[in-house]
This record gives structure tokens, C-alpha cells and sequence, in this order.
């Protein structure tokens, strides 16, 4: 585990850019629906989107404990790691299972900031979390494969160059098990944009920049398969980690902002000849916010150790994400409560960090699949789905 003063040092440097992004500035992107494409560029011009590549590619060679606790700082100063967050989990999918010239290809541009990664094509409007029964199809043709299907809920995608793409390379009748014949493809958009592939941006009550993407005849060369055909499923599980645990340092960020809002509120706020701070009605909610947000903490550090030390860590990563978005959501709501009418007003963040929380109780997997995985795999119970 690294020193807590490296933690503070980490912790210091981050809020310090995100200071020079206001409340004013998200609440015009999140009026104008549009991306935050300035904090973006900070973030990748001081280093911190490239946090998990390693020194060798450009990148900064920092722990999945550190990306976390960058993620969790930004929205502890009241932004949205939500609009880059991606780059870092995606990142170890092409870590760890792309090859050499892959990695030597894309990477250091990736770290210089010449190319984004932010996107990663999965979920399937018939699928759902039933990632086996995808039907996005890739059949391989000589050097190259050719893509037809369709994603939906692909983050990003208009806002990256490149993107990983999940596709059946095996239909799931020919398999033995339906874990098998899936795989990874690394999509340059720069190119397949208008040439197979089709990008159509979904309105959502959140700010998350989230689209379908339409694949026709799109034509993938070979050597842009990462690792071994058939085996995605169990490259995507290893990044899935990563992805949970970063999740629950945000959905954690997002719990201390509630906290420290709804409490500075509650000293300062007088009805009745008193601060409204001194009722237990309001002081109780807080409180039991705060108390299960250090709770989560502690499982979000346990699941990242565990991932950074190469050791199982499916079931910690899993809980953490679930007892983070729960946290994160239980103090949005006793904030909303402190505040009262004022909660409403979007000058005061409420409203719009209350709509991004509300995301992580569905996404990136729902609490109900979460306790399923706890039932089956730890418990022991009768598969339940």
C-alpha cells in the first residue's frame, strides 16, 4: 500500500485542477448537454488519464489505488469523472492481453494525449447484462474480420478515436460453453466512422455523452484482435475489476461532496431561531451517510490491493462498487432533504450530482446483479439467473 502522504500529495494536486473548473463551468455543460472537452485536455495534459500506463509507453506507471483515488477527487470537488474515466479501465484490457506491437503502436499516444481511448462497446439492446447472448458478429475473412451487429450504451464513443469492441467470433450454438467465443477488437474510428460504422447519440436525464453504435460491413484487419480469438469474455471479466472498483471511488467522491454540502448547510441554515444542524432529524441522515461511506472506503481500498497485488479480487470489486453507489446515494438523498426547495436550484449542484449518483445504483452493473454474484459465488446458493 503507498504512503497516505503520497495519497495526500496525489489528493492536493488533483483538487488543485479541479479548482480552476467552477460549479459554473459543469452547470453550463451540463445545461448545454455538451462535453467537458477543456477539463478533459487538463486532465490528460497534467498526466493523470494515462495514470495506469506504464513508464516505459509514456504513461505514469501509477497503481489501480491511485487512478482510484484520482477519480474519487474529482468528483469530490464536484465535477464528473464520468467523462474520461473510461481510458483508465479500458486501459488494462490492452495492458495485459494486446500484443507487443499493439501496445507499442497505441499507447504512447494514447499517454501524450494524441489519441483517446474512452470507449468500449458491449451491451447490446437485446443482451443486456447477459453479455453471452450478444450478437454482434465478426467473421473473419482472410487478414481481416468483418463486423455486423449492433452496441447500445456505448459511452463516449463520439468522443474517442479509438474503441474496444466485444463480438462473437463463434455463434453461441457452435460452443461449448457460452463464455467462449467471444472476442476483443481494437477499433480505429478515425476511420470507421462512416465507413461500417454508424454512431447515434442517446438523450439521457444525465449529462453522459451515451450513444448506439450501428456496425455494417465493417472491416477490422486481423492484427487489431487483442490476444487469442474466443477468449474476450475472460479478457472483458479482468477489465470489468478494474472498472467496479474505479466506479466506487467516484460514486465514494460523490458521497463526500453530499456529506460536506448537506453539513456545512445544516450549521448555517436557521429556522425556528435555530441551525437546522441541531435537529436529529437532519443530523442522523448525514451522520449515517458518513458512516457508510468510510465503510465503503475501506472495501473500494481492499478490492484495489487486492487487483494491484494480481490477486482475485471479483467478489471485492463487486462489493465495493455496490456498497459505494449505495453510500453515495443514501447521501444524496439526505442532502436533498437538508437543503429542501433549494435542492432544486441548479445553482447549487444538488440537483445535477443527484441525477450523475442516481446512474451508479443501474451502472455499470445493478446492485441486484451484485447481490446475485454474493448469493451464488460466495454463499453458495442456487444460481439465481
Amino acid at each position: 500500500m503507498i504512503e497516505q502522504a503520497a495519497f495526500d500529495d496525489l489528493r492536493f494536486h488533483v483538487r488543485r485542477l479541479c479548482a480552476t473548473f467552477p460549479n459554473s463551468y459543469w452547470q453550463t455543460v451540463d445545461a448545454e448537454r455538451a462535453y467537458p472537452e477543456e477539463f478533459v485536455q487538463a486532465m490528460t495534459k497534467a498526466g493523470y488519464l494515462a495514470a495506469l500506463i506504464p513508464e516505459a509507453y509514456g504513461g505514469g506507471g501509477s497503481s489501480l489505488t491511485e487512478a482510484s483515488v484520482i477519480l474519487e477527487e474529482i468528483n469530490r470537488s464536484g465535477g464528473n469523472a464520468g467523462a474520461c474515466h473510461a481510458q483508465m479501465y479500458i486501459m488494462g484490457t490492452l495492458l495485459r492481453y494486446g500484443s507487443t506491437a499493439q501496445k507499442e503502436q497505441y499507447l504512447p499516444p494514447i499517454a501524450a494525449g494524441q489519441l483517446r481511448l474512452q470507449a468500449f462497446g458491449v451491451t447490446e439492446p437485446d443482451a443486456g447484462s447477459d453479455t453471452t447472448r450478444i450478437r454482434t458478429a465478426a467473421v473473419r475473412q482472410g487478414d481481416h474480420y468483418v463486423v455486423n451487429g449492433q452496441k447500445i450504451w456505448t459511452s463516449r464513443v463520439a468522443h474517442s478515436d479509438l474503441m474496444l469492441l466485444l463480438a462473437r467470433t463463434t455463434p453461441l450454438e457452435e460452443v461449448g460453453k457460452r463464455t467462449e467465443g467471444l472476442s476483443i477488437f481494437l477499433i480505429d474510428l478515425r476511420e470507421a466512422v462512416g465507413n461500417g460504422v454508424t454512431i447515434q447519440p442517446i438523450p439521457t436525464m444525465i449529462n453522459h455523452h451515451t450513444a448506439q453504435v450501428f456496425f455494417d460491413n465493417l472491416v477490422v484487419p486481423a492484427e487489431n484482435r487483442i490476444g487469442e480469438e474466443g477468449k474476450g469474455f475472460r479478457y472483458l471479466l479482468d477489465g470489468l475489476n478494474a472498472e467496479r472498483i474505479l466506479i466506487a471511488a467516484e460514486s465514494i467522491g460523490d458521497g463526500y461532496w453530499f456529506v460536506e454540502r448537506a453539513t456545512a448547510y445544516a450549521k448555517e441554515r436557521v429556522v425556528f431561531d435555530r441551525p437546522i444542524g441541531q435537529n436529529q432529524g437532519i443530523q442522523f441522515p448525514i451522520a449515517r451517510s458518513y458512516v457508510n461511506l468510510r465503510a465503503a472506503d475501506l472495501m473500494r481500498f481492499e478490492a484495489a490491493a487486492l487487483f494491484d497485488a494480481s490477486k482475485p479480487c471479483g467478489a471485492e470489486a463487486n462489493m465495493a462498487k455496490l456498497l459505494a453507489a449505495d453510500a453515495a446515494w443514501e447521501a444524496a438523498n439526505a442532502t436533498m432533504q437538508t437543503f429542501g426547495g433549494f435542492a432544486f436550484a441548479t445553482e447549487y449542484d444538488i440537483e445535477r450530482k443527484f441525477r450523475e449518483t442516481r446512474l451508479y445504483q443501474v451502472a455499470p452493473i445493478s446492485t441486484n446483479l451484485v447481490l446475485s454474484y454474493v448469493a451464488q459465488h460466495l454463499l453458495g446458493l442456487p444460481r439465481s439467473y
